[in-house]
């Protein structure tokens, strides 16, 4: 591990010192360990108060559930990914910004559905292969594009924000065409405080509102503070770290979401819930990142755009031949995608390491288990349209 050297007069020690930003940069890991823990509550807490509150309300307004749900609800569990990219961005670690987006895309895919498949097979629904997952595939490819000159601009985070605007604006409008069991799962799942109680009046609901945003902003400064503590006892970089920790952190709500919907035999909804998810963080998240980046824009790290986009659009681009294959993904393919999650992750803490091992190590991938996977991906689609006729 790389030693790293504390400017004189800049040793905390001990419990470091406590002050507006709860802990210094060099505080040791198991009080950055304390302070991403404590983070990690705040977002998990604050994102379900504020979308409790922001629910309660628009129903009570006459929103439609299936229109809440779409919207509020379903932005709700990007909340900690968004908080902690603009408080990222405002402390001028972009890096962590950008890492955690990326990150959490990769984490989603392959962490979250794999080992949600592993719990029980998943059913895919057709019209996640024929519109979600090529629209999560066209903001891949529009954040490669956009950061292939090394930044992301506020124009391009203007245009990042207003496709996600659109492209909610387009769920609304497509759900009036929704059966009317769809709307009635989400008239079920979605209901307006009961007369009389404590949530039913508009004060309340606001002040829920308040107090989830309070906790989004404190959990993120938290979390960011930690991550920064982190990367400088590990010796790597605020990019690795935003990467792996702080990309699974607050990848949570997504994590409790698919795996409970599994454990429910609601098997639509755990890929479902993981695809509008990576979808919303690129638009959403790096979207307003960039325009509250203002003129400097988000610097991208070179071993971003080199390595670490190219694995998240290649996540994506995977999910077409495995969601493809029988529409549902098998416990063995959930143990493939698991599997490249722990591979990924070995990757980064070996090149952040610089350990020897890296080179054999990524020839084993790129030359024997990638090819392996790409083949049986392949020979499985092969099967499956010689199996099933045309429609």
């Amino acid at each position: 591990m790389q030693v790293l050297s504390r400017p004189a007069g800049r040793y905390t020690g001990g419990l470091g010192i406590l002050d507006a930003r709860c802990i210094e940069p060099t505080s040791p890991i198991p009080m950055s360990l304390l302070t991403f823990v404590a983070g990690l509550i705040l977002l998990v807490v604050g994102a379900n108060i504020l979308v409790r509150g922001a629910s309660k309300l628009a129903l009570s307004f006459g929103i439609s559930p299936l229109v809440v749900g779409l919207t509020i609800v379903a932005f709700g569990t990007s909340a900690p990914e968004l908080a902690v990219s603009v408080g990222a961005v405002m402390d001028g670690r972009t890096d962590i910004a950008i890492g955690n987006v990326v990150g959490s895309n990769i984490f989603n895919v392959l962490f979250i559905l794999g080992l949600s498949a592993l719990i029980t097979p998943l059913v895919v629904n057709i019209q996640l292969i024929r519109q979600e997952v090529p629209i999560m595939l066209g903001a891949s490819l529009l954040l490669l594009a956009l950061g292939l000159d090394g930044r992301l601009s506020m124009t391009d985070g203007g245009l990042m924000f207003a496709l996600v605007l659109a492209y909610t604006v387009f769920l609304v409008v497509q759900s009036r065409r929704e059966t009317q069991a769809a709307k009635d799962e989400f008239a079920g799942e979605l209901q307006p405080a009961a007369q009389g109680a404590w949530d039913s009046h508009w004060a309340v609901q606001t002040g829920l509102i308040g107090v989830g945003l309070v906790a989004l902003v404190f959990g993120s400064d938290l979390l960011v503070d930690s991550a920064v503590g982190f990367a400088k006892a590990m010796g790597v970089s605020d990019l690795v770290i935003g990467l792996t920790i702080v990309a699974a952190g607050t990848s949570m709500p997504e994590v409790a979401t698919s795996i409970a919907a599994a454990l429910k035999g609601e098997r639509d909804i755990a890929v479902g819930n993981v695809v509008g998810s990576s979808t919303f963080n690129i638009l959403g998240c790096l979207g307003l990142s960039g325009l509250v980046s203002g003129d400097l824009g988000l610097v991208m790290a070179p071993s971003l755009l080199s390595f670490d986009i190219w694995v998240m659009l290649a996540v994506a681009l995977a999910c077409l031949p495995v969601f493809m294959t029988g529409r549902e993904i098998a416990r063995w393919e959930g143990g493939v995608f698991l599997g490249y999650y722990i591979a990924y992750v070995a990757y980064l803490i070996l090149a952040a390491q610089q350990h020897d091992a890296l080179p054999a190590y990524s020839g084993v991938m790129m030359s024997f288990v990638v090819p392996l996977t790409v083949v049986t991906l392949v020979v499985m689609m092969i099967r499956r349209s010689a199996a099933v006729p045309a429609q």
